[in-house]
């Protein structure tokens, strides 16, 4: 099932709100989005992450404005997640320790352990003040990601026929559900997981560039120059950040985001789909025509064929590797000439 990668598995990756807008944490990209309708895609911008506020197991955000990066058994308060302001760290209770999810709404903070199908409500994280715990209404315990604005939960939901959805809601204990939304696409593709939701799963597969045969009865060498792609069709995946507007401040221009967010779909595992293998060491640059000259040798009545692996998306191929490899069979390879993207 092609999905988004629940927080569970990716680290530093997160949701939060403050007051009329929706963020995205992630990490593993060196940014975030923030957004002021998540299911209309709108007033969408990309903003640098602090190295200092990366790589948090919990974001969260509450009505005064900070953002709180939860790290181990501390937590950083800060102002401005681009420029790490007026940063404070503060030791977490140990009531409050070990949550799945945390959000701020209604001005308390919320702790959800989905593992027990409870959460844990309290108005300072550092003292556990005014604590107090409920359980977990069944049909508010399976959600990706939480997050809170001033007067409202939400939580992602799995990817269902329906497609990505959100709900909205005011009481996890009862299931006070107010709405629930679709999620836009260009949304959906700063999520991980998400570029298989909205184009298709990735894929890998060989390709026949070059087929060459010796018909006589005699021995032939032959010295062809073989022409193939190379590199990465950022043209054709510019699609993915057309609607956003990436900051000036922000370390990654558009282009090379893309390619990032591509490259990270590439390493999911079948699951979220992905391919689970790793192309960093490929051509990462705009894609090009390379000439590349060959000899051959062909036995009498004997045909070679030229292969080139290519990473795709949905229908399209999006990355043509470097490497070629000849055979005398017909029949593509079977082997992925990658390596296992790291888990």
């Amino acid at each position: 099932m092609n999905g988004i990668v629940p927080k569970s598995k990716t680290k530093g990756t997160d949701f939060c709100g403050v007051n009329n807008y929706y963020y995205i944490i992630r990490s593993d990209l060196g940014c975030y989005m923030q957004s002021s309708n998540f299911n209309k895609g709108l007033d969408i911008s990309i903003f640098s992450l602090h190295p200092a506020c990366q790589n948090g197991d919990h974001y969260l955000s509450d009505l005064d404005g900070y953002f709180y990066i939860i790290k181990g058994n501390s937590y950083r308060r800060v102002t401005n997640l681009t420029t790490d302001s007026s940063a404070v760290v503060y030791s977490l209770h140990p009531n409050c320790r070990g949550g799945d999810h945390y959000l701020s709404a209604f001005g308390n903070f919320y702790i959800i352990f989905q593992g027990k199908g409870t959460y844990r409500r309290t108005t300072n994280m550092n003292r556990d003040s005014d604590a107090v715990e409920y359980s977990l209404h069944p049909n508010c315990r399976d959600g990706l990601y939480y997050w809170g604005l001033p007067n409202h939960y939400y939580f992602l939901k799995p990817v269902s026929e329906r497609g990505v959805e959100y709900y909205k809601g005011t009481n996890f204990n009862k299931d006070e559900c107010t709405a629930v939304y679709s999620v836009h696409h260009d949304v959906l593709n700063f999520l991980p997981g998400g570029l298989s939701v909205t184009i298709g799963p990735s894929f890998g597969i060989w390709e026949n560039i070059k087929t060459l045969t010796n018909d006589s009865n005699t021995p032939v060498t032959w010295t062809k120059k073989i022409n193939k792609k190379v590199g990465y069709n950022k043209e054709k995946m510019s699609q993915i950040t057309h609607n956003w507007k990436i900051a000036t401040s922000a370390s990654v221009g558009s282009g090379a985001l893309t390619g990032l967010i591509v490259k990270m779909q590439f390493s999911l595992s079948a699951e979220y789909g992905g391919s689970h293998v790793s192309t960093e060491k490929e051509s990462w640059n705009e894609m090009t025509e390379v000439e590349e000259q060959l000899t051959f040798e062909l036995k009498p009545n004997e045909s070679l064929y030229l292969w080139q692996y290519r990473m795709g998306l949905g229908k399209d191929p999006v990355l043509f590797c470097r490497d070629l490899k000849i055979d005398d069979e017909p029949k593509p390879p079977t082997e992925v000439p990658l390596p296992p993207a790291q888990s």
